[in-house]
């Protein structure tokens, strides 16, 4: 079923059971770790990102009960009538299966993917085609525990919750929506006994970072195989939000590091790709993380068809009631210079570890207007 996946509810890419984010540049795991073993739709390492990618996010509905603080969707209560029909959406998850094999993941993101009544007809769809499939439920009165256990009967891989405090008051506060909380721990609990994989998903910012050492114990008291850890990204409701300076993110980043490598869970981050660089600096040698990029090895496709080289960087590529996913993701333009790091201007397209990180591409995005241009979040480019 990192990143990523990104909303895991509505702010992430989504669920990425494989191993690896929402947006995924090169993974394998922390020290020790089986990334072949881990990957429904096989080692990202074995993949040519160029032509196949490891996550195809689709956002089903931006239709969502929560106000998360952090939204990228700006999820509204109501379904918008634009999105894609049942059939559209089986057409999609048809061109998603002509990737070829191994085949990328599928994660059903939305707002609240359980706000389409049509979920369960799509993720069988999903199963006949043998796409490996995740699952962004929001913790609301939706996601019961018959839910869950429609999901683990219907094969779905892994299911990804969304942990952002370590306690009732701060999590819900940050959710809009008192009881989000005891949702989600409830929700872990029914799919440990329906042996459903989760993902927690957490988001950083300047408010919540001193937090995160709360979080990753609870990571690991509710049995979660995997922990995406989401820099945030300053669009939709986000942008209100207070981000880390560089060289605080750095810090806990490399935080994160030592955290995971004795953690039984595995941990990659999203839109925050100098985790490598981080990572390379504590070992003192190359060591593969779970890191994230836009647009290589991962494709998010919004409610209304857009295909975008993530959902934090809403430049379309075209749409998929106009032409198929697998000639926008290979062909376009777009996606084809968000490969080539070669396009990067500023500080990273001179960086030394422009090949091994690159930056976040969205929140340059999301800060210049330039897909290309410098991540503001890296120490780096102020240099």
């Amino acid at each position: 079923m990192d990143h990523p996946p990104r909303d895991s509810s509505s702010g992430h890419p989504g669920p990425t059971p494989s191993g690896s984010s929402g947006h995924p540049g090169s993974e394998s795991g922390h020290p020790g770790s089986n990334p072949s073993g881990d990957h429904p739709g096989g080692s990202p390492m074995n993949r040519d990102f160029s032509r196949t990618p490891l996550i195809v996010t689709w956002e089903v509905t931006q239709a969502c009960g929560l106000e998360c603080d952090h939204c990228r969707a700006e999820a509204q209560p109501d379904r918008d009538p634009e999105e894609l029909t049942t059939e559209e959406g089986k057409r999609l998850l048809e061109s998603v299966a002509d990737f070829g094999h191994p085949p990328p993941i599928l994660v059903f993101s939305g707002g609240d993917p359980l706000e389409r009544p049509d979920l369960d007809e799509l993720v069988d769809y999903a199963s006949e085609l043998g796409l490996p499939t995740a699952v962004t439920p929001a913790p609301t009165q939706n996601l019961t525990r018959e839910v869950v256990q429609r999901f683990a009967d219907a094969g779905i891989h892994r299911m990804a919750l969304s942990l952002d405090g370590p306690d009732a008051e701060s999590h819900d506060e940050f959710r809009g929506e008192e009881g989000s909380y005891e949702r989600v721990q409830q929700a872990a609990q029914w799919a440990a006994d329906a042996g459903l994989s989760i993902q927690i998903n957490t988001t950083v910012t300047a408010n919540t970072a001193e937090s995160l050492p709360e979080i990753a114990q609870q990571v690991e008291d509710l049995g979660a195989a995997m922990w995406e850890v989401f820099f945030l990204v300053p669009i939709g409701r986000g942008a209100e939000l207070d981000q880390l300076a560089p060289a605080e993110a750095d810090e806990w980043m490399a935080w994160l590091y030592r955290r995971q490598r004795e953690a039984p869970f595995r941990l990659i981050t999203v839109e925050a790709p100098q985790y490598r660089r981080i990572a390379r600096e504590v070992e003192g040698e190359p060591v593969s993380v779970g890191s994230t990029r836009a647009g290589s090895g991962f494709v998010f496709v919004s409610h209304r068809g857009e295909v975008y080289p993530s959902g934090f960087l809403p430049e379309s590529a075209g749409n998929v009631r106009d032409t198929d996913l697998v000639s926008l993701y290979r062909d376009s333009d777009l996606f084809r210079r968000l490969r080539d790091t070669g396009e990067f201007s500023g500080r990273c397209g001179r960086c030394p570890y422009r090949e091994l990180c690159g930056g976040s591409r969205s929140r340059a995005y999301a800060v210049t207007g330039d897909p290309f241009a410098s991540d503001p979040l890296c120490p780096l480019a102020s240099r």
